[in-house]
């Protein structure tokens, strides 16, 4: 009789310990986080890139894995000379693996900014991604971009992966000027971004 019951006890307490188990999304859940991220790519023995993050979380799917980068994400490119070029700065990130095929792609959104030292250009976006098997980032939210040949905006932009072409795809009329700060970007009823402009008045 208390054999009986010391069984009965263990295969309640078991199954009790399985469905809170079962309450566990292991898709959410993952594998392995890791503070003060530092992480440096090599190519030949020169230094390619580096990437820092406060958090970094890694899941792992069947086909896929994928990181996340909750806190913050910031990536330094650099050129064949061994000097620092390009910059990349989000509040979020998330470099997706393929299991099955060599292809990697990373998104950084949340006022994600693109700054290629050399040339003195910075490009302000919402979402940027970065193909690194293309070695090519890209966008098709609105875009802002200073250089110290002036500032254009608009929609989309494609570039090699250092920002050294950077093409905006749908620039803004250049009858427009910015007359507040850049920063600021109103939302109207068909979901419009952008800065607040008005028309420049030609000469008669």
């Amino acid at each position: 009789m208390a054999t009986a019951l010391a069984v009965a006890f263990v295969v309640y307490s078991c199954k009790g310990n399985l469905s809170e188990a079962e309450k566990l999304d292991l898709d959410q859940t993952p594998l392995q986080t890791v503070d003060s991220m530092f992480f440096v790519q090599t190519e030949n023995g020169r230094l390619k890139m580096r990437v820092e993050a406060p958090v970094m979380q890694v899941f792992e799917k069947d086909t896929n894995s994928y990181d996340l980068f909750p806190q913050g994400i910031a990536v330094f490119g650099y050129a064949e000379d061994g000097s620092l070029e390009t910059t990349i700065t989000a509040r979020q990130a998330r470099h997706d693996r393929s299991k099955v095929k060599a292809y990697e792609k990373w998104s950084a959104f949340g006022n994600a900014v693109v700054r290629n030292i050399r040339k003195q250009e910075t490009m302000e976006t919402d979402t940027i991604y970065w193909d690194q098997s293309a070695k090519e980032i890209f966008t098709d939210c609105y875009v802002k971009m200073f250089s110290p040949s002036g500032f254009m905006q608009g929609y989309g932009m494609r570039s090699d992966e250092m920002a050294r072409n950077a093409i905006i795809m749908h620039p803004f009329d250049w009858d427009v000027v910015v007359i507040e700060d850049t920063t600021k970007v109103l939302v109207d009823s068909v979901n419009l971004i952008g800065p607040v402009m008005r028309p420049v008045r030609k000469a008669k």
